[in-house]
Parts: C-alpha cells; sequence; structure tokens
C-alpha cells in the first residue's frame, strides 16, 4: 500500500474533492458578487501564503 492511502492527509484525491465540497458550499451562500469578492480574497491570501513559504524556504539556507 503506497504512503497517500497510510496517511489521508497526504491523499492528494481526499484533499481536491474537500476543497471541491468547500467552494460549493460557500457558493449555495453568497450571491454571484460576494462570490466574487470572497473568491479574490482567497486568491490573495493563497499567493501571500506562497509568498511567505517561498521567503522562509530562501532565508532558511
Amino acid at each position: 500500500m503506497g504512503d497517500n492511502m497510510r496517511n489521508p492527509n497526504c491523499d492528494p484525491l481526499a484533499l481536491t474533492t474537500t476543497v471541491n465540497s468547500l467552494a460549493v458550499a460557500i457558493a449555495g451562500q453568497l450571491n454571484d458578487e460576494e462570490l466574487g469578492l470572497v473568491g479574490a480574497i482567497l486568491t490573495q491570501l493563497g499567493d501571500t501564503l506562497e509568498t511567505i513559504a517561498a521567503q522562509r524556504e530562501i532565508c532558511s539556507r
């Protein structure tokens, strides 16, 4: 059995399914304008987290 099967936290299919389900649940509660804003905010959050992670990696060398 592969490592992904032993550790469900590392299963990319489970992760993408969870993220998709969360997106559908959030979208069901928002109108189009609100959904656009939340999407933009979450995109910025993700980009900023990636920037911080990259900087940490570079600075830890």
